[in-house]
């Protein structure tokens, strides 16, 4: 099943005191472009985290979002550095004697001072950490998965419409293609008719004539490949996943058929036509642009 490249997932879990959520998004791009926002004391698994998204995504810019709750009573413990705390009273004290200041010392200023009051954080065991935090990533790449899976199921089903379409256009190409040779003939005759009067003139003259114009218009190639292209992206869309830049290829080449047509184009009706397929080829681009 093919996949958008855009998507949301979100998930919460529990662990104990723990709690984490994470949420994910993700816009078109032409690689796998990933940008992680989390605590600091997630930092550790950023390359896991990554590694882990890479069996649910291969392209697309996607930005995930960590937070993480502990609500345990011992998450960590104040700590009191009485040496340090000496030592500031000490050179608090000298200052005072020596510049002839009044001693303000109290215990607010003193539990002020830098790093005489610390907290510092318990241990985490970081096996049951990474299984909360995988557990709660996994529940939202799934949901992301399913998300991009549903956008791309819609991007499909208008695809094909598309290239039905397509079939309709080409169709009346191929039915208008054999009249602008005898149309082309019939102007000619009448020309030669204006100019020469009643001077016959050779029908191998004309007949060739004719025939070099016929084929210098002749779009039968142009169709044939174009026909060819629609069932091969056809066929591509039924592949499992990474078809974006397939499928993309595949239009180029779409759109090179049409313009070839377009410029051996020497009437209205086939030139509004493979204007036609020009346009539609541009829809199918931009709905492509959106496959992962």
């Amino acid at each position: 099943m093919i996949r958008s490249m855009t998507g949301f997932g979100r998930c919460e879990y529990q662990q104990d005191s723990r709690k984490f959520t994470a949420e994910l998004k993700s816009v078109n791009h032409r690689y796998l472009d990933v940008n992680i926002r989390m605590p600091k004391k997630l930092n550790f698994f950023d390359g896991a985290i990554r590694t882990l998204l890479k069996n649910y995504a291969s392209r697309g810019k996607i930005d995930i979002f960590i937070m993480y709750e502990d609500v345990s009573e011992a998450q960590g413990s104040l700590k009191y550095n009485a040496a340090l705390a000496g030592e500031y009273v000490k050179y608090l004290r000298q200052m005072a004697e020596e510049f002839g200041l009044d001693d303000h010392l109290s215990l607010t200023t003193l539990a002020r001072c830098p790093d005489v009051l610390t907290m510092e954080e318990q241990s985490v065991d970081e096996e049951e950490l990474w299984k909360g935090l995988r557990t709660v990533l996994e529940g939202a790449f799934a949901q992301f998965v399913s998300a991009r899976t549903t956008e791309g199921e819609n991007l499909k089903k208008d695809i094909l419409a598309k290239l039905s379409g397509m079939e309709v256009v080409i169709a009346g190409i191929e039915e208008h293609s054999p009249e602008i040779a005898v149309q082309y003939r019939a102007k000619l005759e009448e020309k030669v008719r204006e100019l020469l009067g009643d001077v016959q003139l050779e029908e191998s003259r004309i007949a060739a004539e004719v025939i070099l114009f016929a084929d210098k218009i002749c779009t039968d190639e142009e169709v044939v490949r174009l026909k060819s292209h629609i069932s091969h992206m056809r066929d591509t869309l039924e592949e499992s996943e990474g078809i974006g830049r397939k499928l993309d290829f595949i239009a180029q080449e779409m759109n090179r058929e049409a313009n070839t047509i377009l410029s051996k184009a020497n009437d209205q009706e086939i030139s509004n036509l493979a204007i036609s397929l020009k346009t539609e080829i541009e829809k199918i681009r931009e709905q492509i642009q959106n496959i992962e």
